[in-house]
This record gives structure tokens, C-alpha cells and sequence, in this order.
């Protein structure tokens, strides 16, 4: 099979995957009040939806990766797909209520998502070990810009599906939740069929591993999940990607309302209706720019190493997040921080991926990865639940915003610091008197068959 089809299934499967991100287009319509067409809920209410999605997303994810290595790429895929759609076509047929939607939207969306989303990125190192950083970012990028279509389809896209459709009668946004649901099944189905591994030993033709730069070779270890998170390489990617995760996902839950409550503060708009204009057009830049990020950052740290890529962009985030408040108060600085803020945050997905297979090896990738990505299901709750609870603690007054944008920009800075000190682990020589794995340093007495540790599946030196 030529490989790069492996890349237009990646992409299908992550437009549907992306759904999560086009969260802040139903925010407004579920706070509005009852008598004015909404729910009602609460901005912890609204958040909480997304950040039980996330959560979800991020469980799953640690058991589809052993369900990958069972039963193989594609049924996990096929599997993703019928549990998204069912997930979001439920929360349209009976998500009248905050705790149908929690259940349909949040956990069964969620779960559909984490179990489809390291298909792409596990499928995709074993076909391309010689672009690892552009392959996962391609294979991710498809998530940045399925929040635009989703966001543009239910809001302004032929005048905006949340204002034209009430499939089988239901209300805008059960009607569109439907919708996508349905649409979600039939691509995510279509993108599965190609999610099939390489034949065992394939390599690239002219690919020479042992002459490759780091970046593309990586250390040459083979880590299951035990021995890599008895490493501190792994807790240091865990805390950097938790740090600068939590600003992207605060901004993409809350950046319609915070652009809504900053323009009309600063008289930059006018009304709520013009404020709300400006701010979904900054949403599907982030969306774009989110994209976009996945696929330049991959390929810049292809070129310049994974761990100075991941200090610049941390660095980069904290900044621009320390200034989003004073900057979101114009409309074109709302416009383009949203741009930079969505850019930074697309490359942590494939920043972080292409690390996991750098440090522990291309063959577990699946199974590590998701371990990692638990960092996004932290940041997924902590980052909309601060602005949330800022937010709820002065309601009607803009300087709310102000503390959570800190406190994000500040741990994206620690996540720089820590960038700053990462280093790849390195196999020590084996002592044949100590006879220890020179990974995770257990007893290995007599030597395994196999020359690979029994704990943490480590190859061992002759």
C-alpha cells in the first residue's frame, strides 16, 4: 500500500475526532435562558460538558491502545467511529437536559474520540520512522481544522445550521449535534479502511536508521509502558504537556464568551451581536492556525530536535498567554492572539507524540502514547474549570479573565523551564556481574530469551 494514503485516512478520521474543539459555538445558545430558545446552563455547567469530553478522551485512549495491539488499527477505528456518531446523534435526540448532554456529548462523544485518536498517530510513526515530527503532525492536523468546519458549519456556514435546521423537530443545537453525529460515522468509517500496519520489518526505501540525525532515529530503545514511566523523561513530558495543554484548551472553551465580554468592555464593539462576530471569526482562525501548528511544528523539529522545538513553543505560549488579556481588548488582537495561541497549541500534538517515539521506540508507540496524553485529560480539566471559576466568581465584570490567562501563561513558562533540562534516556552498558536491565534496572537472572527485559520490554545489550 503506498503510504501516503495512511495520511488522507489520518486526516478523515481526525476532521470527525476535531468535533470537541468546535465546543465554544454551543456555549452561547446553552446559556441563554429558557425563554429566549437556550438550556440554561451554567458557564461551570458548559464547561463542564467539555472538560468531562476531554477526560473521557484521555482515559480511553490508555485502553485503545492495548485494544490496537490486539486487535489491530483497523477495528479500533471502526470502532471509534460508531461510538463518536452514537455518541453525538444520542446527545441530539434526547439531549434536552445538562446531564444528557453530559452523558451523550461529554463521556460517550469523548470516549468515541480517545478510542480513535492514537490510530492515526501509531499507524502513521511505523510507516514514516523517517519523518516522525511532519507524519504526526500531518496525521493530527485534520483535529485543528475539523474544529473550523464544524464551528463555521453550525454557526455562520449557510447562515449558520444552530439558526437553520430542526431535524425531526429538535431545537438548533440537538439538531445539529444529530447532524454531526451522522457525518462523523460515515468519514471516520471511510478514513479506517486504510489503517493498517506495515508488514513486520518494513522500512522506508534508502531510510538508514543508523545513519539518521536523532530526530528521525531516536535513541534506539524499545520501552513498554512499565519501563517508561518508571523513567523521568516520562513525568517531565507528562508536566510539559499539562502546562502548555491547559492554555490552548482554556482559550478554545471560553474564547467566544471572553471575546464577547472584552470587546464590549473596551468599546472595540458596539454590541454583543458584533462582539460575537469578531470573536467566531478569531475561533475559526485559531481553529486554522491550530491545523497548521501541528504540521510546522512536526517538521521543524524534525530539523532542529524535538526538545529545543518544545522549548520554543512553551516559551512562546506563556508569553502570548501573560498579554492575551490587554491584547484580546482590540479586534484584530483578539484576531491574531487567538492565531498564536491556536499555532502553539496545535504543536503539541505533534511535538509530544514524536517525543514518546523518540525516547521509547516507533513499536510501542501505541501503547505509550496514550500514557502520556493523560496530560491532556489534565489540562482538559483544570484549564476550562480556572476560567470558569473566575468567571462564576464576577460574573458581568471582563477583569475576570484576567487570572486565568496568568496562570496558564505561567505554566506554560515552567514547561519551558523543564524543556529546557529534558534530555533522551540513554541505555547504559550492562555489567554481566550486576546482570540488571540498564533501563529500569530490575534483576535479570539468568539472562532472558529473546535479549529483551521480561519488565519493561527494553532490548539489552549482547
Amino acid at each position: 500500500m503506498n503510504r501516503w494514503f495512511v495520511v488522507v485516512g489520518a486526516i478523515l478520521i481526525q476532521l470527525c475526532l476535531g468535533a470537541i474543539y468546535a465546543w465554544s459555538v454551543f456555549t452561547t445558545a446553552l446559556e441563554s435562558p429558557p425563554d429566549k430558545g437556550g438550556y440554561g446552563f451554567t458557564p461551570a455547567q458548559t464547561q463542564g460538558i467539555f472538560s468531562a469530553g476531554l477526560a473521557a478522551f484521555a482515559i480511553v485512549m490508555l485502553f485503545a491502545g492495548r485494544w490496537q495491539a490486539k486487535i489491530g488499527p483497523r477495528s479500533v477505528a471502526i470502532l471509534s467511529a460508531f461510538v463518536l456518531g452514537a455518541g453525538y446523534m444520542l446527545g441530539g435526540w434526547i439531549g434536552d437536559s445538562f446531564w444528557k448532554q453530559f452523558l451523550c456529548i461529554g463521556i460517550i462523544g469523548g470516549a468515541g474520540i480517545g478510542i480513535g485518536y492514537v490510530v492515526p498517530i501509531a499507524v502513521g510513526v511505523k510507516w514514516f520512522p523517517d519523518r516522525k515530527g511532519l507524519i504526526t503532525g500531518l496525521a493530527v492536523a485534520g483535529f485543528g481544522f475539523g474544529a473550523l468546519i464544524w464551528v463555521k458549519l453550525g454557526g455562520s456556514w449557510f447562515g449558520g445550521l444552530l439558526n437553520t435546521t430542526h431535524v425531526f423537530g429538535l431545537p438548533g443545537v440537538q439538531s445539529v449535534y444529530f447532524i454531526y453525529g451522522v457525518v462523523f460515522l460515515l468519514l471516520a468509517l471511510l478514513g479506517s479502511m486504510v489503517m493498517i500496519n506495515p508488514p513486520a520489518g518494513w522500512k522506508p526505501a534508502g531510510w538508514n536508521p543508523q545513519g539518521a540525525g536523532s530526530a528521525a532515529a531516536g535513541t534506539g530503545l524499545d520501552i513498554t509502558p512499565t519501563g517508561m514511566v518508571a523513567t523521568p523523561q516520562y513525568w517531565s513530558l507528562l508536566a510539559m504537556f499539562t502546562g502548555s495543554a491547559m492554555a490552548g484548551l482554556m482559550v478554545i472553551g471560553c474564547i467566544k464568551l471572553f471575546g464577547v465580554d472584552s470587546l464590549q468592555a473596551s468599546k472595540a464593539c458596539n454590541s454583543a451581536k458584533e462582539a460575537g462576530a469578531v470573536a467566531g471569526t478569531a475561533m475559526g482562525w485559531l481553529a486554522i492556525l491550530n491545523g497548521l501548528g501541528r504540521i510546522a511544528w512536526g517538521s521543524v523539529s524534525d530539523r532542529i530536535g524535538r526538545r529545543n522545538a518544545l522549548l520554543l513553543m512553551c516559551v512562546l505560549q506563556g508569553i502570548m498567554m501573560l498579554v492575551f488579556f490587554k491584547v484580546g481588548a482590540t479586534t484584530t488582537g483578539l484576531i491574531i492572539g487567538a492565531c498564536i495561541i491556536g499555532f502553539n497549541f496545535g504543536g503539541n500534538f505533534a511535538l509530544f507524540p514524536a517525543a514518546t517515539a523518540d525516547f521509547f521506540g516507533n513499536r510501542n508507540v501505541g501503547l505509550n502514547y496514550p500514557f502520556v496524553f493523560l496530560a491532556y485529560g489534565l489540562a482538559g480539566i483544570a484549564g476550562p474549570q480556572v476560567a470558569a471559576y473566575f468567571r462564576s466568581h464576577a460574573a458581568g465584570d471582563v477583569n475576570a479573565w484576567r487570572m486565568p490567562f496568568i496562570i496558564a501563561g505561567a505554566a506554560c513558562l515552567v514547561a519551558g523551564v523543564i524543556a529546557l533540562l529534558l534530555k533522551a534516556p540513554k541505555a547504559q552498558p550492562a555489567r554481566v556481574a550486576a546482570l540488571q536491565c540498564p533501563v529500569c534496572g530490575v534483576a535479570l537472572a539468568p539472562l532472558p530469551d529473546g535479549k529483551r527485559c521480561p519488565a519493561c520490554g527494553a532490548s539489552l545489550p549482547a
